[in-house]
């Protein structure tokens, strides 16, 4: 009778989450369900990025074992969402990965775009490598890729999806980046029910393209992004008369450039829908704009292919503008020899090119370039962790270190705040207003800086969630 008990204490256990991934970090989304049937699921598995000389340590080690992982959810296409999945898919993960049309169109191209990069990387190290060191292999390969994308299951918006009798998934749009879904899982398991929601990346409710996150039913359990958990994303002006102001003063003035690092998806498109709407207005300057990123080329694609996701003002744009991302004077660069020739061109422009943080990609050298002529604007549009190039601008820096070289920065940087895919914490909080704080169990907050994360979590009990947790790398928690 003994023995038995014990084996009944045993198998009685209880669901569990451990965080793997932006935990007190803003990079790195990776959440893990065990269920008490062994059964795991994934939520996000994303890169972690702009983290200093620690984030290939963090990039080659999961935490768990990917061969245990039964099936993946993912809510968007970000790198810092999906970027390791074809590491995940290489150490033997075979299971589903669940995604929004929209997200895997956008996933295939990034992904790829990634493991080029991964596989150029490997090969100039080892060009370079003494004899006595380690060949260097990539993070993952295209054929890696290849294989992850036929992994993919679409799932739209709204569908109630019966992964099997126990677990049951649906989307909600989370109006952050094309296809970015808020996922909503229903378990059953030990004879009750779970409801549980991740919130991905929250976008604005006051989007420029896209439609605003939409409401969801009541979740036991919620896991929740928190970057911008202390700030509010007010600029005085709209973006646009924002961008016109600075290409007045910059281009038209001082005769000068204006380098703008972007994302390639979402940010991109913002900034050119922006000037799009200046030149419908008869407002923008006769310039030449670049857009220097083969990846977002890609990516403007895509969100043109979904239109589904735009709000009902851009819908009723596109009836008198058939390419709301076109202008004249816009030319997207492809070539690495037609990027270089930007930087001996001395004629005013604009330069949007990734990456955002200004971690990597063609816009460092644009950086380099033009950061000692103070004719020049370094315009920063989005999040920047404080140890990327983008933050150390951010922060007001006199000097920065690029490509082993000590750069004075003489050119203005300067900042539009609301340019932010992610809301603020009005729009945090109004993601959460559909639900009743007292019928919530435990709310996790993640994607976030751990000091605004704090400073989030009390604003949240000031609303009646009186069970806030703030997760550290690999914690682990039993849900009741």
């Amino acid at each position: 009778m003994l023995t038995c008990g014990i084996h009944i204490l045993k198998s009685a256990q209880q669901m569990k989450i451990a965080f793997h991934g932006a935990a007190r970090a803003v990079t790195g989304s990776k959440h893990l369900i065990k269920l008490d049937n062994g059964t795991q699921i994934l939520l996000d598995c994303g890169m972690f990025q702009g983290m200093g000389h620690v984030t290939d340590k963090l990039n080659g080690y999961f935490g768990f074992k990917p061969t245990e992982v039964s099936m993946m959810v993912l809510s968007h296409a970000h790198i810092d969402h999906c970027g390791l999945l074809p590491r995940l898919v290489a150490e033997g993960f075979e299971g589903a990965i669940y995604a929004t049309p929209a997200t895997m169109d956008l996933a295939r191209v990034l992904l790829m775009d990634s493991a080029k990069i991964h596989e150029q990387d490997a090969e100039f190290a080892n060009r370079h490598r003494n004899v006595d060191q380690v060949e260097e292999t990539p993070l993952f390969t295209e054929e890696d890729v290849i294989k992850t994308i036929g992994q993919f299951k679409v799932v739209e918006y709204g569908e109630l999806y019966e992964i099997n009798q126990d677990i049951s998934l649906r989307f909600t749009d989370a109006g952050h980046v094309v296809g970015s879904a808020a996922v909503h899982l229903t378990i059953k398991e030990s004879g009750k029910t779970t409801q549980l929601t991740f919130s991905g990346d929250i976008g604005r409710y006051a989007d420029l393209l896209l439609r605003s996150p939409q409401t969801f039913s009541q979740a036991d359990y919620i896991i929740m992004e928190s970057t911008y958990g202390d700030s509010l994303h007010k600029d005085q002006l709209p973006i646009e008369d924002l961008l016109l102001e600075m290409i007045r003063e910059t281009c038209l003035n001082r005769k000068g450039k204006i380098i703008i690092p972007a994302f390639s998806v979402g940010r991109t498109q913002e900034i050119l829908f922006a000037l799009n709407s200046l030149e419908l207005k008869g407002k923008l300057p006769d310039l030449n704009y670049y857009v220097d990123s083969p990846l977002a080329t890609q990516a403007t694609q895509v969100l043109k292919n979904h239109h589904d996701v735009y709000n009902n003002g851009v819908k009723q744009l596109l009836k008198i503008d058939d390419d709301i991302f076109a202008f004249k004077g816009l030319r997207f660069v492809e070539s690495a020899t037609e990027s270089k020739s930007l930087n001996q061109d001395t004629r005013p422009c604009v330069i949007i090119s990734s990456s955002g943080m200004a971690e990597g990609g063609r816009v460092r050298h644009h950086i380099r370039n033009n950061i000692g002529n103070q004719k020049n604007t370094i315009l920063l549009v989005g999040y920047c962790d404080p140890d990327s190039l983008g933050g150390q601008l951010m922060a007001g820096k006199k000097s920065v270190q690029l490509f082993r070289e000590e750069l004075q920065v003489m050119a203005e940087v300067k900042t539009i705040k609301s340019m932010s895919a992610h809301g603020d914490y009005e729009d945090l909080l109004r993601f959460l207003s559909c639900q009743d704080p007292a019928k919530n169990k435990q709310l996790f907050l993640v994607h976030g800086e751990y000091e605004v994360q704090q400073r989030f979590a009390d604003r949240l009990r000031d609303q009646g969630f009186k069970h806030v947790a703030i997760p550290s790398y690999h914690q682990e928690y039993e849900l009741d």
